[in-house]
Parts: structure tokens; C-alpha cells; sequence
């Protein structure tokens, strides 16, 4: 699919991309498609907790583009907790010192995120503080990251600014057993409809993925307390209906590649 993207003759313009949980699945997919798509001498950030996972994936993108020695992409690995303020800090200052000083594009690809305890109801969970630690990665990381990198890169003449988050069904239908998921999704699509209408120069697209065969997938396979729910998961993935990272990318890379969307909207793959 990356080959097949990379002969791909359109593309994102140089540009400054960060893609958040970077380091396996999904977001991992993404990377790889997008460093088909810019132009030389962009920068691709990529975040995540893992170093291991990290480095090897920058190697695998020089790998993949070992035979255009024109490309000139610049891939940086960005160890960062974003659940902790240090950790959204540290990836904006880390984009910030790209010095990249003919950038067409911002480009902040809002992928990582947490699925929660799957396996309880909403009247179980009484800790605040448990909730909190949820909503920080979730919610309130991606806010203040979005944020930050906006500010970093305010608007500019020949600068386009696009904003993705990587959403859900579960953003729009509730799930018995998944009300840390429901929510947080439920409120990142609400926070990047507002931008969409505060920020009118900035592209913000909430794209739902389908259900991926991930270790996200495996989660709630095993550990969804709804049973009627565990079920319709283990015959998706026994029927063979779960969609690969790769086929799902691609249709969010021909999104971003034809830029006809309304700003803020909700799209899922299967209405495409």
C-alpha cells in the first residue's frame, strides 16, 4: 500500500507533520502513508512513548524511500507521554526547533489514544481521579496539543493548517460498557467542530477509521464487560470483517489529498 502511495503524483506540500501514537498500529500505518505524500525537505514528527518502536519505525520510512535520494524528509522520533503536560510540551518545543523556513503545510495528525477499562459500567467508576487520568490523555492532551501547535505556527500567507482526529463510531453511538471510550471520543469530535468554527483557516476533519484489526481490537475482543458486544467483536474478527490499517489509511490519505471535506466534519469510512 506505501508503494502504492508513494507512485501517488499528488501530494501534502512540504510541510511539518506530526502524527501522535506513532509507534504501532494505526498510527503507525499513517506515517508510513504520509511520508509518501510531502514534499522534499519536510518534516515528519513522530510521537510516542516507545523509543524502541520509534526509532525502528523511523528506520523502516528511510527504508522505504531509500531510492529517492531526492526526498531530503527529515523524520524525527518524539519520546513523549501526552497523558502528562510535560510530555505536550515537549513535543510542541519539538516542532517548534524544526526551522523548516518555507513550510507550505501543518499538518498534526491527532491518532494517540486509550480504550479504558472496557470490562465496567458507568455506575462503577466513582474515582475522579481515575477519570481524570483518562481524560488526560484523551481530552484534555489533545486540546492542549492541538493548541500549542497551532500557536507555534500561526496563519501565514501560502500556509495551509489541517487538523485530524482520529475518531470513532463510538464518538456518535453509545457502547454499554465503553463509557471512558464513548466519551472521550464523544468530546474530541464537540472540541474540533468548535475549532473548525473559531479557526475557519484551519481544515479539521474527525475521520472514523472502521473497526481495525489492532491490539485495540484484541482489547475489546477480550475484555468488553458487555457480552452482547464482546460477541459482535469476536465474529467480526472471525468472519474476517475487521478492515487492515493500510486500506483504512488510504482512504484518509485520499481525503487529505482532495481537501473537499467540510471543515469539522465527521466522516467514517464506510460513507466514503
Amino acid at each position: 500500500m506505501e508503494s502504492v502511495l508513494c507512485s501517488e503524483r499528488r501530494d501534502l506540500g512540504r510541510a511539518v507533520c506530526v502524527v501522535t501514537g506513532a509507534s504501532k498500529g494505526y498510527g503507525r500505518t499513517l506515517a508510513l502513508q504520509i511520508s509518501c505524500l510531502l514534499k522534499p525537505r519536510s518534516v515528519l514528527l513522530l510521537v510516542s512513548r516507545t523509543a524502541d518502536q520509534l526509532n525502528q519505525l523511523k528506520q523502516d520510512i528511510v527504508s522505504l524511500h531509500a531510492a529517492h535520494t531526492d526526498l531530503q524528509l527529515d523524520v524525527r522520533c518524539v519520546q513523549a507521554d501526552l497523558q502528562e503536560p510535560d510530555g505536550v510540551q515537549k513535543t510542541i518545543q519539538e516542532t517548534r526547533n524544526t526551522l523548516i523556513t518555507d513550510i507550505e503545510h501543518l499538518l498534526i495528525i491527532n491518532n494517540a489514544a486509550s480504550l479504558g477499562d472496557v470490562s465496567r459500567c458507568a455506575v462503577s467508576f466513582t474515582d475522579p481521579c481515575e477519570v481524570s487520568r483518562y481524560l488526560a490523555l484523551n481530552v484534555s492532551g489533545v486540546l492542549s496539543l492541538t493548541a500549542g501547535l497551532l500557536q507555534a505556527f500561526p496563519p501565514a500567507v501560502g500556509l495551509r493548517r489541517t487538523v485530524v482526529n482520529i475518531s470513532s463510531l463510538c464518538a456518535l453511538k453509545p457502547f454499554p460498557s465503553w463509557v471512558l471510550y464513548c466519551t472521550g471520543k464523544a468530546a474530541r469530535d464537540m472540541m474540533f467542530r468548535v475549532l473548525a468554527e473559531e479557526e475557519p483557516d484551519v481544515r479539521v476533519l474527525s475521520y472514523a477509521p472502521g473497526p481495525l484489526d489492532t491490539d485495540m481490537q484484541l482489547q475489546a475482543r477480550c475484555f468488553s464487560g458487555n457480552v452482547e458486544l464482546r460477541r459482535s467483536f469476536s465474529s467480526m474478527f472471525s468472519d474476517g470483517q475487521l478492515l487492515s490499517c493500510e486500506e483504512s489509511g488510504a482512504k484518509l490519505m485520499k481525503l487529505l489529498l482532495d481537501d473537499q471535506y467540510p471543515s469539522g466534519a465527521h466522516l467514517d469510512y464506510y460513507e466514503l
